[in-house]
């Protein structure tokens, strides 16, 4: 199922049924409500709704954004946070997400659950980024890197993840109630949560728990596959059986994520393969991108035989 993310312009207006109008332009009548919305525009998408202008698929976590956040940071509050005020505070919000996604009908909704706050991203995803431009990825100086990094995140993690699930134990009778299911979303930086050992050791400890799936990032998952984290079209086998839909983007080399499908250094071919027509299949764009430009890559969608299935 094609459908399109508001974060692609959601900036560009003070008026939710405008961001539902310029999308409808390119012929895209699914969407999902991002996070960094403001409570200012929800009236208009309220309106944009009940005049059936569009089909909300979900909504991304936060939704709308909170109140004392003036800029879009989904990730201002985690689950995994040490501070209890703070994780307190990221799941009434979730909560209440919840509740505005089903005034729209929203399927699903899309969880950050945290990072491991302790590490320094730094020296972590972004030092290894840097190094593998600059040294080449079987360099002494990246190799070595690496290696420290994968070894401190496995060190620390395991508290971080147990505050994360805790967390999302208190969303799924919720979310029963308004038919949506959690989907927990794979993380572009490996010091995030959940790491893939522990998104496998979740999504097995709530396999025969429907309300909660996996979400697959494609630009995020490949991030981690450019600096040899994991290989991603095994990764996205291995969490098949979990899949509930994706957000759709492309990357350029080694780590600029929500490009404009096509555009980037992705074979998608392969990976499309595990997605089925019901699957939400959501363009999540960089909000700098040109409409022209999306027109061109949503008519080439349209045309090749592995992507128009999915439309």
């Amino acid at each position: 199922m094609l459908a399109l993310s508001t974060c692609w312009n959601q900036s560009r207006h003070d008026d939710g049924e405008a961001i539902i109008d310029e999308i409808l332009e390119l012929g895209v009548r699914n969407v999902e409500l991002s996070h960094g919305l403001s409570v200012a525009k929800l009236p208009g998408f309220i309106k944009a709704y009940r005049e059936e202008k569009f089909n909300c698929v979900g909504v991304h976590n936060f939704f709308p954004s909170p109140v004392e956040i003036f800029i879009d940071s989904p990730d201002a509050y985690e689950f995994s946070d040490r501070d209890k005020k703070k994780r307190d505070r990221a799941i009434r919000l979730t909560l209440e997400s919840l509740e505005k996604a089903a005034k729209f009908g929203a399927k699903y909704i899309v969880l950050h659950l945290g990072s491991v706050s302790s590490m320094n991203a730094k020296k972590g995803s972004s030092l290894l980024e840097s190094l593998i431009v600059e040294e080449g990825e079987f360099s002494l100086p990246y190799v070595k890197a690496k290696s420290r990094f994968v070894k401190e995140r496995y060190d620390k993690g395991s508290r971080f993840v147990e505050r994360s699930v805790e967390a999302l134990k208190q969303f799924i009778e919720p979310a029963k109630k308004h038919g949506i299911q959690l989907a927990v979303e794979s993380r572009s930086h490996y010091e995030q949560v959940p790491s893939e050992d522990e998104m496998v050791a979740l999504m097995e400890a709530f396999k025969d728990e429907p309300t909660v799936g996996y979400w697959h990032d494609f630009g995020h998952v490949h991030r981690k596959h450019n600096l040899g984290l994991l290989d991603h079209e095994r990764w996205l086998s291995r969490m098949s059986e979990f899949l509930i839909g994706g957000h759709f983007h492309d990357v350029v080399w080694p780590h600029k994520d929500h490009q404009v499908p096509f555009t980037g250094s992705m074979n998608f071919e392969p990976l499309l393969e595990y997605f089925t027509p019901e699957m939400p299949m959501v363009w999540e764009i960089n909000l700098r991108k040109k409409k022209e430009d999306l027109a061109i890559a949503l008519e080439k969608w349209h045309e090749l035989p592995y992507t128009s299935r999915l439309t």
